[in-house]
């Protein structure tokens, strides 16, 4: 009886301290304003609704990057883009991400998150959109996940082969279709059942990885709310948003679905989940895009509505239910909080910018806050930076134009001064916000005033000491070659879906903003 007793003992030791199991559910282009319990009319997400009150809501968490590639650069990095390589010196202060023709991709020298992890014996899985880099050195196999299904690029499409090829989609390291003819995507109608698809592969992970008692990495990042939108049957035509909002309401599903998944499994109670986005809603698609609340603007931009994301931390028994905070967040702290859940150290010969938000995450008392700055960078410059309550722009740009009353990255909105065409340096002078009393960044604080001197009094030295101890990254996003697009993929023979590669013409990538 003792030994069953000891035996019992050293096996309840063993599942009191084995790790979390860690699941990130990055959506594509999905706003602040998107979701029901951040104010949404629409009320379509009842389970990211549910999921917030059974967790935390963060008032107040930011991307790395106002364009997907970087901001999932700085995701799986806890770095920068000006400090990871996820950034273009073609041209000042220009967003760059990694389409076909992109010869880059993310340095082999960053350590990336499912690279540490596995050295605490996670194993990983992606699904979605992976954008670090398509061409096989650079893809999520080459840089520590376990297993991978999905594209290294975005679905866009069709094309004819020729002059472009049609998006690989892969299973592990090969590829195994392409997006629109082999995973159909109809640009019509917008109905697709890829996203189905990336859910029936999420359970199946977790459910193989639970029976086999692995901890478990899930890095979800299905890509159905990026334009072109699409949705499955169940969902076409459903919301009240349109395409978008059935877009919208097909992901909300599927994060319900795997949120019920870990309860049947019974590991809920072990397993720590976030919900965010990789950049702000995209505007210039109009009333086909999404919606980024109270903020100006969207996708592209470093104001508010670029760059703040829905943020929700879900863990049952270890995240105290319905809370909300406003600690300043940003998705690069993802990289590290998860590292420290797994018992993981971050590089330590580096500088890390995400900071390990455990403490805000598993505090009773919702003040609980940790200081620390918010980052605004668009390409190679520092556009903006918040600290505390007050914004401060460094320099100030929407998109080029000529027309001083139409901006596709700020539909319907003009705010004389803030909202402009040209790069205006503010540098000598930031405009400076405080952006908890006005979110939608609209009433500049005077420059003469005692509240902006004391903002600046803060702000200053902060970016000062950026600026003086900053090392850049060697810049991944500059040269362009359609030799090295998707012609001929690993795997392609399997599927007999092979074509020609043109003759390599490498030259410096155009970036318009």
């Amino acid at each position: 009886m003792r030994g069953v007793l000891l035996l019992l003992c050293l096996v309840l030791a063993v599942e009191a301290v084995k790790p979390p199991n860690i699941i990130i559910m990055l959506m594509d282009d999905m706003g602040w304003g998107d979701i029901g319990v951040n104010g949404n009319w629409a009320k379509e997400t009842p389970n990211i609704d549910k999921m917030a009150s059974e967790g935390l809501l963060f008032m107040d968490f930011y991307t790395a990057n106002p364009l997907c590639s970087p901001s999932r650069a700085a995701l799986m990095s806890g770095r920068l883009p000006i400090r990871n390589g996820f950034y273009s010196t073609n041209a000042h202060a220009r967003n760059a991400y990694t389409p076909q023709t992109m010869v880059g991709g993310i340095h082999e020298y960053e350590k990336l998150l499912p690279q540490l992890l596995k050295t605490a014996d996670y194993k990983s899985k992606i699904i979605g959109k992976w954008h670090l880099g398509h061409r096989e050195q650079f893809l999520p196999l080459n840089r520590g996940f376990d297993e991978f299904f999905g594209s290294g690029n975005c679905h866009f499409g069709p094309y004819n082969d020729v002059q472009q090829p049609n998006i690989p989609v892969y299973k592990d390291d090969k590829m195994v279709g392409r997006y629109f003819t082999n995973f159909t995507i109809n640009k019509a109608t917008g109905e697709s059942n890829i996203s189905q698809i990336f859910l029936g592969e999420g359970l199946s992970f977790i459910e193989s990885q639970n029976a086999a008692g692995n901890p478990f990495f899930l890095y979800w990042t299905p890509d159905a709310t990026h334009g072109p939108t699409y949705a499955s049957p169940m969902f076409h035509g459903k919301s009240r948003r349109g395409r978008y909002g059935d877009a919208v309401m097909e992901m909300d599903y599927a994060v319900g679905a795997i949120l019920q998944k870990l309860k049947d499994l019974e590991i809920d109670r072990n397993t720590f989940v976030f919900f965010t986005s990789d950049n702000g809603a995209a505007t210039y698609s109009k009333a086909a895009g999404g919606d980024n609340g109270p903020f100006v603007c969207g996708k592209e931009t470093t104001y508010e509505g670029g760059m703040r994301e829905p943020g929700i931390a879900w863990w049952p028994g270890s995240i105290p239910a319905g809370g909300i905070t406003h600690q300043l967040g940003t998705i690069m702290d993802l990289f590290t909080t998860s590292l420290t859940l797994a018992g993981v150290k971050p590089p330590q010969d580096r500088i890390i910018d995400g900071i390990d938000l455990s403490s805000v995450l598993m505090s009773a008392d919702m003040d609980t806050i940790v200081d620390r700055p918010v980052w605004y960078y668009r390409g190679n410059e520092l556009m903006a930076v918040r600290v505390g309550a007050y914004k401060a722009h460094y320099w100030l740009w929407t998109e080029f134009g000529d027309d001083p009353n139409y901006f596709s990255f700020c539909q319907g909105q003009l705010i004389p001064n803030v909202i402009v065409h040209d790069q205006v340096n503010h540098t000598a002078a930031p405009v400076v916000f405080n952006i908890n009393r006005d979110p939608g960044e609209k009433y500049m604080l005077k420059e003469h005033s005692g509240e902006y001197k004391r903002a600046m009094a803060a702000i200053a030295p902060i970016v000062l000491h950026h600026r003086d101890t900053l090392v850049k990254g060697v810049p991944s996003l500059n040269y362009c070659d359609r030799a090295v697009m998707n012609w001929a993929p690993k795997g392609c023979e399997d599927v007999g879906y092979c074509l020609p590669v043109p003759v390599s013409k490498p030259k410096l990538c155009y970036w318009d903003h």
